[in-house]
């Protein structure tokens, strides 16, 4: 007599992962991939938070004081002097019982009269500009540089890493206090070019890497037999596809760019006077540390705020083109599914 074997069966798949599951492609049933990473994207309440006080600083730094020949609403500029309003030139922002009050000076004067909001909103504009500066230079080197590695290969691809390696070796903060100096020559528009030039580096691999990647997918092998040129094969159907990885890391970028630039201006190879930025407001400052300190106060917290915004935002970009990353439902929506 033959026993037959008993098989124990295969255990049940998770009721909790199976209704995660469903609930999520309920979600974005019907949508595509742009309308699913931007749903993904504004329901991130840390980088919607940070992008709605990004915002409002850029308003504030661009109409207060205005732009270039458009005039703004603020009464001083960031050069001339005016009779100090308190002695010691203190902040005439007052904040009590009676409410909250504004003044003529709200964040103070400096040693000479200098207006501290119209100087600090004419350096918010000036950090921001090297940010967006650097950003889009060194996104625009690390996508070619990238692009052109994982994509050909071979020599070219030893090439470029190579030069990437070389660059690499080199501690940022000299290359860019010697470029900052030799080319910037306290200008923010020169200082934010030449910053770009070697901050490109993290960007270019990470390109490859995804090139590496996509060059072996069905669809570049049937653009390529359909007659499609490399560049087309490369900027068409490649890039696209590696849009993720390259806007978040520009904002990742962008973050530790205002902080560069910060630090070159604070240590005298970055922006200097008569051009303004955060981190030169802090450097012309530091020797009133100790008997007026409203005058690094207000700097160094919109250098915080910018830095801290641009990095949620990346965040948020991050988490909302990553698919792995989901957000677990909550019980009413368990039970609803």
């Amino acid at each position: 007599m033959t026993q037959t074997p008993i098989t124990t069966p295969p255990p049940p798949e998770d009721a909790t992962e199976r209704l995660e599951n469903a609930i999520e492609l309920k979600e974005v049933e019907g949508l595509s991939q742009g309308q699913i990473v931007f749903r993904r994207f504004v329901r991130h309440k840390g980088a919607m938070t940070a992008a709605a006080v990004l915002l409002l600083v850029i308003l504030l730094a661009t109409t207060s004081i205005g732009i270039g020949p458009i005039d703004g609403w603020w009464q001083f500029d960031h050069i001339r002097t005016h009779p100090t309003a308190i002695p010691g030139g203190r902040p005439t922002l007052q904040v009590g019982l009676d409410g909250i009050t504004i003044g003529a000076h709200p964040f103070g004067q400096d040693d000479i009269g200098r207006d501290l909001f119209a100087r600090v909103m004419f350096g918010t504009q000036r950090s921001l500009l090297v940010m967006v500066l650097i950003g889009v230079l060194a996104t625009t080197i690390g996508i070619t540089f990238g692009a052109l590695s994982g994509f050909f290969r071979g020599r070219v691809d030893t090439f470029l890493m190579r030069l990437t390696d070389m660059v690499i070796t080199i501690p940022i903060i000299v290359v860019g206090a010697v470029l900052g100096k030799a080319f910037g020559g306290g200008n923010a528009v020169l200082l934010g070019l030449a910053l770009g030039l070697v901050t490109w580096t993290t960007m270019s691999r990470l390109v490859r890497g995804d090139f590496l990647s996509l060059r072996e997918r069905e669809f570049v092998d049937a653009a390529r037999v359909a007659g499609a040129s490399n560049g087309r094969i490369m900027f068409k159907h490649m890039l696209p596809n590696a849009i993720g990885v390259i806007i978040v890391n520009t904002t990742l970028l962008m973050a530790s760019a205002i902080i560069l630039e910060t630090s070159l201006s604070y240590l005298g190879f970055g922006v200097s006077a008569p051009d303004i930025s955060l981190g030169q407001l802090i450097n012309d400052y530091q020797s009133a540390f100790a008997t007026r300190p409203w005058l690094f106060w207000w700097p160094g917290l919109f250098i915080i705020i910018i830095a801290l915004c641009v990095n949620f935002i990346g965040d948020g970009l991050r988490d909302a083109f990553d698919p792995r990353q989901r957000k677990i439902p909550s019980k009413r929506k368990m039970r609803q599914g």
